[in-house]
């Protein structure tokens, strides 16, 4: 089941995708916020922090500001990571959608514009993992390169 959507760009697009990146900020335009958890989920999340590779779907990290344990980013307009998290309200819903990915279970949500967001499930801590709509059509490669690090790091078990 493929959950993201693949446009293939042409030659002006390209062009001016490039130019973008060319000419764009390393930190984005918008910082993510820092989650604000427990004592012990905070523990969790610098371990995780420790744990993270320096490259997701073939993207150098480069985390946001302000600089955090808590959060983690790669490529532009980035990959996010969030660890520290609230559970989501959409997670009682029984309709909301799922994944498994290498052992790590995800709630999905499509954000506004086509982004796409994932909280792991059955983790000691919540860890949010948000993919821009430019790297939408990578599927879940994302998810794929991160979930050693949240199985290392967040013990399975219900979050504070």
């Amino acid at each position: 089941m493929n959950l993201f959507r693949h446009r293939p760009l042409g030659l002006p697009s390209l062009a001016l995708l490039l130019l973008a990146v060319g000419c764009s900020s390393a930190d984005g335009d918008s910082s993510p916020a820092v989650p604000s958890p427990s004592a012990s989920v905070t523990k969790l999340c610098r371990n995780l922090d420790e744990a993270l590779p320096s490259t997701v779907d073939d993207l150098d990290r480069g985390d946001p500001s302000p600089a955090s344990a808590l959060t983690a980013g790669w490529g532009n307009p980035a990959i996010i990571l969030r660890c520290g998290v609230e559970r989501p309200a959409k997670m009682s819903d029984g309709s909301a959608d799922g994944v498994e990915v290498d052992g790590v279970g995800w709630m999905m949500e499509e954000q506004d514009g086509g982004a796409f967001r994932f909280t792991t499930t059955l983790r000691r801590a919540y860890v949010e993992v948000t993919i821009p709509e430019d790297r939408a059509g990578d599927g879940l490669a994302p998810l794929v390169d991160l979930a050693p690090s949240v199985k290392k790091a967040i013990p399975e078990g219900i979050a504070d």
